[in-house]
């Protein structure tokens, strides 16, 4: 945190003279978290970021005139149960990205979010993939799926209603394709409605080490069809998300958490959801039903369904509580997930509190 308030009086200092809008925020989450079902048992702990990832962030903006403005964003994650930096050896793990934007679109560079994730938090999933209802339990949405490092973007101008977005993340191993990754997207989102199509496409190949030769593998592939409707009284959300070839759907808890065979990541599946958001009594309901089908011969499927209730104590304070369970098929190995952990089983509770600043 002392380096982050260095960088605010650093930005700051420089604000006046460059005439930049600079920002310092943050987002402080943490619940109660049970979960059971598992060959550990019953868990309960203390868990940062089960709603959303605890962080601290600076972004701001300079205006260049002509319609052109530079923008950055530089955002680290911080776990509040024991008040370690999110990931170590680094400081602005969750972005770190500077771009230019202009009338005919934006360009950025760094570490950024992919046009999946977006569309997952922003369309499909009523629990913005949080909570213990998270469409992480069923839907390949986690490592490389949700941010990727040494990223080139470029987002097109919204027009009636329309728009589009490119990624492309380098992989930068010698002669080799290893980590390379891409994806694109295009919505449409006016008035109630929202449609997005997702294409994601990474580079699965290990690059050679040393001595250790590279082993070539398959690419993996996704594709999302996501859409909501907005109906005032009540949200729906829905996806349909198409994941084929090595490590497109990569299980969220690869520790085989149930003991036994160790269950099979799907490299052909599809996996569904149903959901709503809805305000009751001063709050919001959230529900969805997830369905996980796996056309691979091990036919490995799920069920699953999450319901969750966030009450309001103000603009930036609220509290929140969510169950979700999962019911796995022919030893496969899916497990309630939060934003930040994985689960240890097919059940959990969350009871947590959660203030943005």
């Amino acid at each position: 945190m002392k380096t982050a308030a260095a960088l605010v009086l650093l930005l700051g200092a420089g604000t006046a003279h460059a005439q930049t809008s600079v920002a310092f925020y943050g987002l402080v989450d943490a619940a109660i978290v049970v979960e059971d079902g598992g060959t550990a048992g019953r868990v309960t702990k203390v868990t940062s970021g089960a709603a959303a990832a605890s962080r601290f962030g600076l972004r701001g903006v300079e205006e260049l005139g002509d319609g052109m403005a530079a923008f950055f964003t530089l955002e680290g994650g911080t776990k509040i149960d024991t008040g370690e930096i999110d990931a170590a050896g680094t400081i602005f793990n969750r972005q770190a990205y500077v771009g230019l934007r202009t009338r005919f679109g934006s360009v950025a560079l760094g570490r950024q979010y992919t046009p999946y994730h977006t569309a997952m938090v922003s369309i499909v999933d009523p629990f913005n993939t949080g909570y213990a209802g998270s469409a992480k339990s069923l839907f390949p949405h986690n490592g490389t799926n949700i941010r990727t490092s040494n990223t080139i973007t470029y987002a097109t101008p919204k027009k009636n209603g329309f728009d589009g977005e490119l990624a492309y993340s380098v992989g930068e191993q010698s002669r080799s394709a290893a980590g390379r990754q891409f994806g694109g997207a295009i919505g449409y989102a006016a008035g109630p409605l929202a449609v997005r199509l997702v294409y994601n496409n990474k580079n699965t190949d290990v690059a050679a080490n040393g001595a250790t030769p590279a082993v070539d593998r398959s690419i993996g592939r996704n594709i999302l069809l996501a859409a909501s409707y907005n109906a005032g009284w009540i949200k729906l959300h829905s996806g349909i998300s198409s994941d084929k070839g090595d490590n497109a759907a990569p299980l969220i808890n690869a520790n085989n958490p149930y003991g036994g065979v160790r269950p099979t990541p799907s490299t052909d599946g599809r996996s569904y959801l149903l959901g709503i958001s809805a305000p009751v009594m001063g709050g919001t309901l959230l529900a969805s039903v997830l369905h996980k089908d796996d056309r691979t011969r091990f036919n490995q499927d799920a069920n699953a369904w999450g319901i969750g209730y966030l009450y309001a104590l103000s603009k930036r304070t609220g509290l929140y509580a969510a169950y979700g369970h999962v019911d796995n098929r022919n030893g496969a190995g899916y497990t309630v997930a939060n934003n930040t952990e994985s689960g240890s089983g097919d059940t959990a509770y969350n009871l947590g509190v959660r203030h943005s600043f």
